[in-house]
């Protein structure tokens, strides 16, 4: 299909750089003219007040559920959602039915990709079978095209086997994934341990077991001198602990939720299961000092954490509940409506985790590969069951009011554009 995009302003990666509107024409997957004014017979036109273009999106942390579990999502459903949120790029959890810890699964992932709209990029699993034990085919899968490796939604509670990932990312130059949670400490909570949550009479979850996590891998990451991404950080202190690595100069990079920075604990009052989710939800000087990270560029990168659950796994009582939010839909929309900077937000959803992850793109000029993600950060909607591509609903954004909306994406002759 070709496409001309009209009046947009184009989000490159050096900052200050959008500026005038400007026609784009993209013809067989290829920007063949970036104008004041261009006028095409054959190409589709997307046009409207607001239009903004940057580099493909990318999410760093998604379930597509595959092989496995297409009960809750398959690569079809969850790359559509992906391309509904604006993501060219989606980085894969490898907590999957066989795990993705050796060359064969990461194989099977990227040959999905050449028929759904983004990129998938398989993440290898630290730990054969996700078990926390033994190291897995880390080399063998890098070589197949993992661009990172993590156990994903069961972190390495082992500080000995994590020393060893670090040692062997920095000898190939890679980078691991961690979600920091001390799975020691109240295994059994359900939500943040605070006043909220005893008010409610649900047992809760320290901030505690996520900074230990976090002090824990930073003195790691210090004896190896590697790499290591922190993602899902839901607590002052945390961000507190990341501050200071960096400023250390430790190769430190960490992500956050939208939820996290949209939702606090008091929003659990009404036990809305689809706000059960790990890390849980924090209090509002923890969201607060996430929204402040964001905009200091302590956080680097905003990512769904997308984990589709099945109905019957969410419409039950609170205490029987599995956690996890589905939400590539929605990321742009809520992290717009929450900090208002779409300048802030390509650096967040493109060139930040491009940066962290060595996935580039080709600069938006003439001649190169269309590679975009268009999006309308004035636009404002509801997030209503019309807009999910997801198999799975338990998003706790739906019926909410949207500041910020994603138009479509270009991956070179693949196209998407929401209605």
């Amino acid at each position: 299909m070709n496409v001309l995009i009209k009046r947009a302003r184009i989000f490159r990666q050096e900052k200050g750089s959008e500026g005038r509107q400007q026609d784009i024409l993209i013809r067989d997957g290829i920007i063949e003219k970036i104008e004041s004014s261009i006028i095409s017979d054959d190409a589709h036109v997307i046009n409207g007040e607001g239009l903004c273009v940057s580099s493909g999106w990318v999410d760093i942390f998604a379930h597509l559920e595959d092989p496995g579990h297409d009960h809750r999502e398959t690569i079809q459903s969850g790359s559509l959602a992906g391309a509904s949120g604006g993501f060219t790029d989606l980085m894969l959890l490898p907590n999957t039915r066989p795990v993705i810890d050796c060359k064969s699964q990461i194989e099977y992932i990227r040959s999905k990709s050449a028929a759904v709209i983004p990129n998938l990029h398989p993440i290898g699993s630290i730990s054969k079978g996700n078990m926390g034990k033994e190291l897995a085919e880390m080399y063998e899968m890098q070589s197949s095209g993992a661009p990172a490796f993590s156990d994903g939604l069961q972190p390495v509670q082992h500080a000995g086997l994590m020393l060893k990932a670090l040692q062997y990312v920095a000898a190939k130059k890679s980078i691991l994934i961690q979600l920091p949670d001390d799975q020691s400490i109240q295994p059994s909570g359900l939500m943040h341990e605070g006043l909220v949550s005893t008010t409610m009479g649900l047992p809760g979850k320290p901030a505690l077991a996520e900074e230990l996590m976090v002090s824990r891998d930073i003195g790691l990451l210090r004896y190896t001198e590697s790499r290591l991404h922190l993602t899902g950080i839901s607590s002052a202190a945390s961000v507190e602990l990341i501050r200071q690595a960096k400023k250390q100069g430790l190769d430190i990079s960490c992500s956050v939720t939208p939820y996290h920075l949209y939702f606090k604990d008091e929003d659990l009052s009404q036990y809305d299961t689809n706000l059960k989710v790990n890390p849980p939800l924090r209090s509002e000087t923890d969201r607060l000092a996430l929204i402040q990270a964001v905009r200091e560029g302590i956080i680097d990168c905003i990512t769904s954490h997308h984990l589709p659950r099945h109905r019957d796994e969410k419409e039950c009582e609170f205490q029987l509940a599995e956690t996890g939010m589905s939400g590539l839909e929605s990321v742009f929309g809520a992290s717009n409506h929450i900090l208002g900077d779409p300048r802030l937000l390509t650096e967040m959803l493109c060139y930040g985790p491009r940066r962290i992850f060595n996935l580039p793109a080709p600069e938006i000029a003439p001649g190169n590969p269309a590679l975009l993600t268009i999006f309308n950060p004035e636009a404002e909607w509801t997030f209503d069951l019309s807009s999910a591509r997801s198999k799975s609903l338990n998003n706790a954004f739906i019926g909410k009011k949207m500041k910020g909306k994603v138009i479509g994406v270009i991956n070179g002759n693949k196209t998407y554009f929401n209605p």
